[in-house]
């Protein structure tokens, strides 16, 4: 699942499918479509604003109907949310893997599924050390990296290849 910034911004998506196409079936959602979100005023406080006021719920009620079958979900800043939210409402989601998935750092009640969470050691906004430890959650931190680590190639590589051998070792469903 995308970023706060959906399909628009979202070439960096494909250093993450190339690397698992070959494994799992990938189905590639923009946030900002699931959403509903309005793209004209194509601005990150816009765009925020949307998400907050409305959006993210609509996005989790969408992405529910869409997704009727048991997948992996990797999502991205606020997909991850979105994911997170969603496996607590029904979505059959047999593990969650978020990266810089800030706004997390509200929740209270974890989803229906294992989770994996990596964020960069500077991003400023990630949960704190006593939110990880209320959520019994190990962290993943990324040195010297910040919010967008998401974005960078090795990083995407790195990642692409530990999703991969967690399912040649486990044989995991489709990723969405």
């Amino acid at each position: 699942m995308s970023d706060l910034w959906g399909g628009e911004k979202s070439s960096w998506v494909n250093f993450y499918s190339s690397g698992l196409e070959d494994y799992f079936e990938i189905h590639y959602y923009d946030c900002c479509t699931l959403g509903a979100i309005d793209t004209s005023i194509y601005q990150e406080q816009s765009l925020h604003r949307q998400f907050v006021n409305g959006g993210i719920e609509k996005a989790i009620n969408t992405l529910c109907k869409k997704e009727t079958k048991e997948v992996i979900v990797l999502a991205f800043s606020i997909g991850g949310l979105i994911g997170w939210k969603a496996s607590q409402l029904g979505l059959k989601a047999q593990k969650l893997i978020a990266v810089s998935s800030s706004r997390l750092r509200y929740e209270t009640t974890q989803p229906n599924c294992p989770v994996q969470l990596y964020y960069g050691e500077k991003d400023q906004n990630r949960p704190d050390d006593g939110w990880f430890s209320r959520m019994n959650i190990e962290k993943q931190l990324v040195l010297n990296e910040g919010h967008l680590l998401y974005q960078k190639r090795e990083f995407a590589n790195s990642l692409s290849k530990k999703i991969k051998q967690d399912w040649l070792d486990g044989n995991t469903p489709t990723i969405r």
